[in-house]
């Protein structure tokens, strides 16, 4: 027999789907320790990735509800409302901001918002196990999608964010094509990842996760790459229409 939800069902849901998203955030904010960015504009791109699960739920019901469509097309559907939601919050809240101003910002924004998108995602599905009194099912459900659904918006969010910073000093119509194509890659990787754990019935999980990790450490390779990427002068590359703010270059 199902419980009532309480307060305390409630709390435990929000705080089991905040934890692994909050270390999974300074671990990649160690990231940006040489210039980090302000702490409110990092608080409130996760607000906003959370904001986005919010939305994206209704969208993804109606979705659903229009029926005559494939298993791997309404994945498909879903991963485009989900990463597109989580483009359209980072791209209001940090892409225009004057703090913007160097490469390895796109990963830590795009990063940001990933984490608040799924730190709600895994409040919900917390909730359903919480309230029906199982425990033990919600422990283990908080571990599987501390690996497998955060680490996948991790990785989605953080590809987009890789390819807007290599290609950050890049002309304008550079950087809009290399968004195009980098959120094109987020939803395909969303979906191939959401249709491999339905088809294969978790009969190999364990392989597309060690596939997830593999890609998470090529990003983490990236990011020491774009580090490396020397700041340049807004005069010199002018055309990029990049603004740069001196105390974040020196």
């Amino acid at each position: 027999m199902a419980e009532v939800l309480t307060p305390t069902m409630v709390f435990f849901a929000l705080l089991g789907g905040l934890l692994p998203a909050v270390f999974w955030l300074w671990f990649w904010l160690k990231e940006d320790s040489l210039h980090p960015e302000p702490r409110g504009l990092i608080i409130l791109s996760f607000l906003v990735g959370m904001l986005a699960t919010a939305a994206s739920y209704p969208i993804e019901k109606w979705i659903a509800g229009g029926g005559g469509m494939s298993d791997s097309m309404l994945l498909f559907f879903w991963a485009v409302t989900e990463e597109s939601l989580k483009f359209i919050g980072i791209a209001i809240v940090a892409l225009r901001s004057e703090y913007f101003d160097e490469p390895i910002d796109a990963v830590i924004y795009f990063m940001t918002i990933a984490l608040g998108f799924a730190a709600l995602e895994n409040t919900m599905f917390l909730i359903n196990p919480l309230s029906g009194g199982d425990t033990i099912a919600a422990l283990l459900l908080g571990n599987f999608r501390f690996i497998g659904a955060t680490l996948l918006h991790v990785a989605a969010s953080g590809m987009i964010g890789v390819i807007l910073a290599l290609n950050f000093y890049q002309p304008k119509f550079v950087r809009q094509i290399a968004s195009v194509g980098a959120l094109f890659g987020a939803i395909v990787l969303h979906t191939l990842f959401n249709f491999s754990i339905i088809t294969s019935e978790g009969a190999y999980i364990y392989e597309i996760f060690i596939v997830l990790w593999v890609f998470i450490l090529m990003l983490l390779l990236a990011c020491e790459q774009i580090k490396r990427m020397a700041p340049r002068s807004h005069v010199e590359y002018a055309h990029t229409g990049v603004v740069f703010l001196p105390n974040k270059i020196s």
